[in-house]
């Protein structure tokens, strides 16, 4: 799992024929100080409706996103799993 910042949606006129219907969003991958870490932002499935700059926590198991798609064969890895309301500090 990874923690991840919403920086946009991504349109695209051509996609894998398992994407059609579904929301994909840029995700900054970020520490707990939600500070960049990593190479740059990645593409994610998001059944749930994350909105820009919320934090996420993101699923790299590419199975589960394979079923959430319906296909085997879909390229599909990174799954918004999760979209953070509030931190708690025990």
């Amino acid at each position: 799992m990874l923690l991840a910042r919403v920086e946009g949606n991504v349109t695209s006129t051509r996609k894998h024929p398992s994407f059609q219907g579904f929301r994909m969003v840029l995700c900054q991958p970020v520490n707990s100080r939600h500070e960049a870490i990593g190479n740059g932002p990645i593409i994610a499935l998001d059944p749930h409706g994350a909105g820009k700059h919320q934090i996420v926590i993101l699923s790299s198991d590419g199975k589960a996103s394979r079923q959430l798609v319906n296909d085997d064969q879909s390229p599909a890895r990174y799954l918004v799993i999760a979209i953070q309301d509030q931190i708690h500090n025990s």
